[in-house]
């Protein structure tokens, strides 16, 4: 069990952490001073969290005396300047307040997990497999908790040869999760195959996945290796594999019983050795029950399902995979370093992205073609927000939380305090305050930047009041 050190003054705010970080199995002791947190033996503890502004001086005074013992800076004075100033003194990380209970877990999480693996008596007890445990390869941007399960999950399964089945919707970038698989087994120097079921005709596509002899039909004029046999020794990536029609279905179970195939026209059978990984953003489970796909096969592709989920689901993830694609696209068109203005962030964070990250890769990039300058307003992202609004709190739902969130000033410190979420807070205090205050101004009060609230907006679903004038 790791042991945190939590240096807060405001009572509310301590306790908050302290009960979340017990909740999750960490041991806290909290104090309310740099003088109580002076006192404390640094060398007991395995992370401290410290406020930025503390009675007595700066939280970043802790970094010095804590030796190897990481330190997480909290703060509502959330400015870039801070933040760099912070990291510069050798804080590991930094968390603007008011800051959401998934946040605060994955860099306590994070920071924890660095630090073990940069100790060599437990970094080199399991080798390569637990330092690429949240890290796959391949481009995968993500750090809500969906995806920072994934990468687990694929840590695990890409040194077997299991069969594994990727289930998600169209653009969501399933085929990016079996090169991740591939580049992580055993497999990596072998050729990677890739096959979208859907785009090959039905009736050539029994001749694509498995060969066919010469003269085995009208056209056959050559001997042909078909796609199975070309990933031999290596990983065979069935894409859309809903689409397989049920004769090449047979075939295909018959690769994964026998590890053989036998060419179109051909009657000996050959030996393969492939892995396969298959992925659609079909129900196999109810096309086998209507017929449509072979049970036995869907009981053979699942062995290991990895879901991977929409765009709409991953939280700021849409933010950090709007700007690395940004990056990207205008290196690749040669262009001048690109910016997007508050605005197209606020439109990003806001949109409900129905075709993942395929419609924000294609979005980007239009932006990047269409922007005059270096910045990129949301009319170049040509979104409409209007199509997303399920995504959101209802006037109802808001309602419900102004009357039901039993609210108090953070610095109340002696009354019911103990039910009161930093999430609670925050949500009631932007919707109690929003109809009179512009969004700059809920911001200072915050303590947070305009990018931040709108970030926690679109993670808690509360988007901006719309005006009646």
């Amino acid at each position: 069990m790791s042991h945190i050190l939590v240096v807060e003054d405001e009572t509310i705010i301590r306790q908050a952490v302290r009960r979340l970080l017990q909740r999750h199995d960490y041991e806290v002791t909290d104090v309310d001073s740099l003088d109580a947190a002076r006192e404390q033996d640094f060398s007991q503890f395995d992370l401290i969290i410290s406020d930025l502004r503390l009675p007595g001086g700066n939280g970043t005074e802790l970094i010095e005396l804590a030796g190897k013992t990481p330190v997480l800076i909290m703060t509502s004075y959330a400015s870039l300047r801070s933040a760099v100033d912070a990291m510069k003194m050798g804080a590991v990380d930094y968390i603007a307040k008011p800051f959401d209970h998934d946040e605060m877990l994955r860099s306590v999480k994070h920071i924890l997990s660095e630090s073990k693996l940069s100790q060599p008596e437990q970094g080199s007890a399991k080798g390569t497999t637990a330092s690429s445990g949240e890290t796959p390869a391949s481009g995968i941007i993500g750090s809500c908790e969906p995806m920072l399960l994934l990468f687990k999950k694929i840590s695990k399964v890409a040194p077997t040869d299991a069969t594994v089945l990727i289930q998600g919707e169209s653009g969501t970038g399933k085929e990016l999760v079996a090169k991740a698989l591939h580049m992580q087994s055993r497999r990596v120097n072998a050729p990677m195959i890739s096959v979208n079921c859907a785009a090959i005709p039905e009736t050539l596509i029994e001749s694509e996945l498995f060969g066919h002899e010469k003269g085995a039909f009208t056209g056959a004029t050559a001997l042909r290796q078909g796609l199975v046999e070309a990933a031999d020794g290596g990983t065979l990536f069935l894409d859309e594999i809903g689409e397989l029609p049920l004769e090449a279905q047979a075939r295909l179970l018959r690769v994964l019983q026998e590890g053989e195939i036998r060419r179109v026209g051909s009657v000996q059978s050959r030996k393969v050795d492939v892995r396969l990984i298959a992925a659609t953003h079909r129900n196999l489970k109810e096309l086998a029950s209507v017929g449509e796909f072979r049970e036995d096969l869907y009981y053979r592709l699942n062995v290991v399902e990895l879901h991977l989920p929409p765009l709409r689901n991953r939280g700021d993830d849409v933010l950090e995979l709007a700007e690395a694609l940004l990056v990207r696209c205008y290196e690749r068109m040669n262009h001048a370093p690109m910016h997007f203005t508050d605005e197209a962030l606020m439109a990003i964070a806001e949109y409900n992205w129905p075709g993942n990250v395929r419609e924000l890769e294609n979005a980007v990039e239009r932006a990047v073609i269409l922007a005059d300058d270096e910045a990129i307003g949301p009319e170049q992202l040509g979104i409409e927000l209007s199509s997303s609004p399920d995504r959101y709190l209802s006037e109802s739902m808001r309602q419900g939380l102004l009357e039901n969130v039993q609210y108090s000033e953070p610095n109340d410190a002696q009354s019911a305090q103990g039910d009161l979420s930093l999430d609670d807070y925050f949500m009631h205090f932007v919707l109690e305050n929003e109809a009179t205050m512009t969004e700059t101004e809920l911001a200072r009060k915050l303590g947070i930047s305009r990018k931040s609230l709108w970030e926690r907006r679109q993670r808690l679903g509360i988007p901006r009041k719309k005006s009646n004038k």
